[in-house]
């Protein structure tokens, strides 16, 4: 059995609130879980301290069993110095596309034709 510890979304409409818990990777986001793990409100402030709350032993429990954290659940585990930091580097996000290149590449050389023009005088 594939074992995941993950967020379980519970709350109203553009309310979110979530769980974090320890389930098989087959089952529904918001389906059936063997064990709530925690709680993560994101509309607390960053610094709060009742922003992400979770069972530390019973994290420890289920990652020796096998269970893989999700991605966000990871990155509050590495928060709280349960898992090492892993190097995230996404280098072609910040390249912008063609469309955006060709826009920049208009702009700047319609910016260079007046100083140019200036220069010559």
């Amino acid at each position: 059995m594939s074992m995941k510890i993950r967020l379980a979304r519970g709350g109203s409409k553009k309310r979110p609130h979530y769980a974090i818990v320890a389930t098989d990777s087959r089952m529904p986001r918001d389906g059936r879980f063997l064990e709530k793990l925690g709680t993560y409100n994101p509309l607390l402030a960053k610094d709060s301290e009742n922003r992400v709350v979770m069972n530390v032993e019973r994290v420890k429990y289920w990652m020796e069993k096998g269970a893989q954290p999700t991605d966000r659940v990871a990155r509050f585990l590495e928060a709280a110095g349960l898992k090492e930091k892993t190097v995230r580097n996404n280098p072609k996000a910040a390249v912008p596309g063609k469309k955006a290149t060709d826009l920049a590449a208009k702009k700047a050389a319609r910016n260079a034709a007046p100083a140019e023009a200036a220069a010559e005088e």
